[in-house]
């Protein structure tokens, strides 16, 4: 008898340890062994260290629960608490986030931090009202053409399949109204997409590219800065509000401290990537004066279109009416 209530005991122990562990399980595109996803794994860990073990974080990495859509609907319906996801992603968390949708818009660093930084207010609470904390915000780099074959001019790419999100028929059809031949995919797609000839042509960070050795079929670069690709870390709210008050303080601090690292990091060695990469036969190739011009030409007769559909229009007139506020305009 004595025996058995030992026994009871110490199981009942181990049931009390084992409720007080919460695991919140976190999606992302990133391959494992990457730095975004070192970041998570970093991230996980201080977690446990700050909350004694209570918080365990695991992470689902390379796409394994979907593109990032699949990744927002998962988190409502409770399959995954969060995630660490582009815009593209974030803009189903808050339509405010398509501010940095708009082409060529963004050339320095500076101005991306300007405008975040207005916009940061309503960014996070427009987030908050749908359910979702953001823990950290950042960039993840320049986001550049990458392509089969060479181009040049906006002409060059009205020649090839470009890739769109799967899910984003605003963008998709925003491509065909201009002229261009858009293919959606889910980025976990995109090797496939790429080996089968589906696609030939996409915008992505040269890191993410590198990341995920696209450049060996899209070996040509157009070295003109297309846009900004913006992140976040998102939680559920629902799990975060069952966590200690005392725990989210901390909690929060680590993932905004590890999130600023991460991207002052990524802002110094992002032209490295593209050197790896030259080195296994990248082509990059540098726009004239006049070839920028048409681009912009191009982009800037998009507006009409870009507005209310691709970038929320709110933001989008916001936005513009900063521009003669950024610091590379200055």
């Amino acid at each position: 008898m004595k025996r058995l209530i030992i026994i009871l005991f110490i199981l009942f122990l181990n049931c009390n340890l084992t409720a007080r562990k919460t695991i919140i399980k976190m999606a992302t595109l990133a391959p494992e062994g990457t730095d975004w996803y070192g970041l998570l794994a970093e991230m996980g860990q201080r977690w446990q260290e700050v909350t004694n073990g209570e918080i365990r974080l695991r992470i689902y990495p390379g796409g394994v629960v979907g593109d990032e859509r699949d990744m927002i609907r998962k988190i409502r319906i409770g399959q995954i608490h969060g995630a660490a996801i582009s815009a593209e992603g974030l803009t189903e968390v808050n339509p405010q986030y398509t501010f940095c949708f708009i082409p060529m818009f963004f050339q320095s660093y500076d101005d991306i931090d300007y405008i975040r930084d207005e916009l940061k207010k309503d960014l996070l609470s427009g987030a908050e009202k749908n359910g979702f904390i953001v823990l950290a915000m950042v960039d993840v780099g320049w986001v550049y053409w990458f392509t089969k074959e060479p181009i040049y001019i906006p002409n060059d790419l009205k020649e090839q399949k470009i890739f769109t999100w799967a899910g984003d028929y605003k963008t998709g059809t925003l491509w065909d109204q201009a002229g261009f031949n858009s293919i959606p995919l889910a980025v976990p797609d995109v090797h496939s997409g790429l080996q089968t000839g589906l696609i030939n042509a996409m915008a992505f960070p040269p890191i993410f590219v590198l990341a995920n050795q696209y450049f060996g079929i899209t070996s040509h670069m157009l070295d003109m800065k297309w846009g900004i690709l913006t992140a976040a870390i998102v939680i559920d709210q629902k799990i975060w509000d069952k966590i200690k008050s005392e725990y989210q303080e901390k909690m929060l601090i680590i993932a905004d401290d590890i999130g600023q690292e991460y991207q002052l990091n990524n802002r110094e060695d992002a032209d490295s990537a593209v050197e790896v990469m030259k080195g296994y036969g990248l082509q990059v190739h540098k726009p004239s004066i006049e070839q920028v011009k048409e681009w912009k030409s191009i982009v800037e007769s998009m507006y009409p279109l870009i507005r209310g559909n691709v970038v929320n229009a709110e933001v989008f007139d916001r936005v513009i009416k900063m521009s003669d506020q950024l610091p590379s305009r200055q």
